[in-house]
């Protein structure tokens, strides 16, 4: 019987977890009939009547499509929310590999500045040590 009453015991401590992270975890404009921290209040103190309650009474319920409610294609995309045009990955965008290619000639002509601006240093430095010479 001991035994029994553990096992009841395990089981509605783990159910009021389970309500209680779902009650916490819900927004609290979807949780219904009461405010959220009443709801946590009635969870912890009034098992397991609190969760059976938040189950049947303060959870969001869940929308379901029925016979009548059918999706239709070109519904479910509000208008002001629609993309103006298509996303391109960047290897298939123009404007992507334009901004590339200009940015590697950047690029380019900067590393031949320094490459000059290294060698006029090294003449500079090879004329100043043949003249202490």
């Amino acid at each position: 019987m001991i035994r029994l009453y553990g096992l009841l015991f395990l089981i509605d401590l783990a159910i009021l977890l389970v309500a209680l992270i779902d009650c916490l975890s819900t927004d609290e404009d979807q949780v219904r009939n009461l405010p959220k921290v009443a709801w946590v209040f009635i969870i912890l103190l009034f098992s397991p009547v609190g969760w059976i309650a938040w189950f049947v009474a303060g959870r969001p319920q869940q929308a379901r499509a029925g016979a009548g409610a059918q999706w239709r294609p070109g519904n479910g995309f509000p208008e002001d929310q629609r993309p103006s045009r298509r996303q391109l990955a960047p290897d298939d965008d123009p404007e992507f590999l334009r901004e590339l290619a200009r940015d590697r000639r950047a690029d380019e002509e900067m590393f031949s500045k320094w490459e000059a601006d290294l060698r006029r240093r090294e003449e500079e430095l090879r004329r100043r040590e043949e003249k202490h010479e």
